[in-house]
């Protein structure tokens, strides 16, 4: 007999599936009864735990169903603000007075060696840092002027001034840092937390990415689930009160035909699914169910009226204007509500010109927010669970970037060898400042923590070991830190 093509392809699921046990039925099963509750919902949370006790993965019956890690989590959601385009350390976190001697003139060879840039040469003269720094908070917390308003929240951040990357270019960077991997096609961190821990809402994606400033150079990839089911990857909310477009239910559509029409259309991709066993149709089934929730949750999410004055202010937001504020405070209220993983993209970091006004005005626009986010989260009782990642892809130069051809003055070239970033939260080391460059800033000279090795930490504090964390994919395991990483035990209460 002569099968079709998408039948020959899966022809040990097609077998299951004529002797009546197919795996997409199990899936399409799970699902239904998942969104229905009842006995079989109780089962699949039964299974979930049952595997997820034998370290097995998730299975398509319990893809969403909230799991246990491989120990005892420090961290229960993640909020990763994404500063895009990379802000310069040497303005905001790391000074170095040297600098400010040095400036005019380029830096000793030997410091710079073979490292070659994009738009500047190695001999470019030295630029010194354009702000002045103050100590604040109990831990004496360095911070450049433009990101005073931190100092508030200071004793609850760990500062990492010593994070370096493989990729200095932006794309490619912000890939890395999100998957692990310079190439678009791997899962992202919230995709991996989504795999190991599940979802704790059936109201909301339990995995929501927001976006403030201008597009990321990494585009989509950055929250994409690559080679996992797409059931894993990050939803788009838009900021202003409709975060996604046609969800409301037209005009003179009644609750009965939506409801008769979204029967019609589970059954025939329940019959599909059944069939030829492709995930990807358990997503999109998925995906219908949410969408009929979100008619209801998602206006009263984004709806700010219930917030005081007193919070608005605090973030310094303006209910009904989108803005990075107002993300922050969405995202404070998505953890409220279960929400797994959350990220907020702001671009507009790349200060190739006038690196003072580009982080003046960056800063203006997100610093009090950031710290409004974590005095937020502390108050409601969730900073303990709650991991909040701050950084970009890589740092910049301490070499000045003048070019006249491009209109471009007093700005600074892109650094991969140093930058800092931090966390605060969900099981970090309270009031510490890790890791210290060079004079120049240049180089790494104590604690050199690598991209993989932030990945890796952040997984142990959700609870894996990032080594056994995998997908099996194209014929072996696959995980965020690919073979390399290490848990800096350092950054952790």
């Amino acid at each position: 007999m002569s099968y079709p093509p998408h039948i020959t392809e899966r022809s040990r699921r097609y077998f299951l599936g004529q002797c009546g046990i197919g795996l997409g039925k199990m899936a399409a099963a799970g699902l239904l009864t998942g969104s229905l509750g009842g006995a079989g919902a109780a089962r699949a949370a039964t299974e979930a735990r049952a595997s997820s006790q034998a370290g097995d993965p998730p299975t398509p019956s319990n893809a969403l169903t909230s799991r246990q890690p491989h120990f005892a989590p420090r961290a229960k959601a993640v909020i990763h603000l994404f500063m895009a385009g990379a802000p310069s350390q040497l303005e905001l976190f790391d000074p170095k007075p040297t600098l400010s001697q040095l400036e005019g003139k380029p830096l000793p060879p030997s410091v710079i060696g073979n490292q070659r840039y994009a738009f500047i040469q190695p001999d470019a003269a030295v630029l010194g840092p354009q702000f002045s720094f103050d100590q604040y908070g109990d831990s004496g917390a360095v911070l450049g002027q433009p990101m005073a308003a931190l100092g508030k929240v200071a004793d609850e951040i760990c500062f990492i001034r010593s994070c370096t990357t493989d990729q200095f270019n932006h794309a490619p960077a912000q890939i890395f840092f999100n998957t692990g991997f310079s190439q678009p096609g791997r899962p992202c961190l919230g995709s991996w937390t989504l795999y190991g821990l599940g979802s704790e809402t059936q109201d909301l994606p339990a995995f929501v990415v927001l976006s403030t400033g201008a597009g990321v150079s990494g585009g989509t990839a950055l929250w994409s689930s690559g080679f996992m089911p797409t059931l894993y990857t990050g939803v788009p909310f838009r900021s202003g009160r409709d975060p996604i477009l046609n969800v409301a239910t037209p005009d003179k559509f009644t609750g009965k035909l939506q409801h008769d029409t979204f029967d019609v259309i589970n059954q025939l991709n329940a019959q599909r699914l059944s069939r030829v066993g492709d995930p990807e149709i358990a997503t999109r089934m998925a995906s219908y169910e949410m969408a009929a929730r979100l008619q209801t949750t998602a206006p009263e999410l984004m709806n700010l009226g219930s917030e005081s004055q007193e919070t608005l202010d605090l973030y310094g937001c303006q209910p009904e204007k989108p803005s990075f504020a107002r993300a922050c405070l969405l995202a404070r209220r998505m953890v409220q509500r279960g929400v797994r993983f959350i990220n907020i993209y702001h671009s507009g970091w790349d200060a190739h010109s006038n690196v003072k006004g580009n982080s003046e005005s960056n800063c203006k626009q997100t610093v009090q927010a950031t710290a409004g986010l974590i005095q937020d989260l502390k108050r409601h009782g969730l900073l303990d669970e709650t991991l909040v990642i701050w950084g970009g892809e890589f740092g910049r130069t301490p070499m000045v970037e003048t070019n006249p051809s491009l209109g471009r003055l007093a700005g600074r070239d892109h650094h991969p060898q140093a930058f800092t970033m931090w966390m605060a939260g969900g099981g970090v080391k309270r009031g510490t400042t890790y890791g210290a460059t060079d004079e120049f800033g240049f180089h790494i000279t104590e604690n050199p923590v690598h991209v993989h090795d932030i990945q890796a930490t952040i997984m142990h504090l959700l609870g894996f070991d990032h080594e056994r964390l995998t997908y099996h994919h194209a014929g072996r395991d696959f995980r965020l830190t690919d073979v390399h990483g290490r848990v800096v035990h350092d950054l952790i209460a």
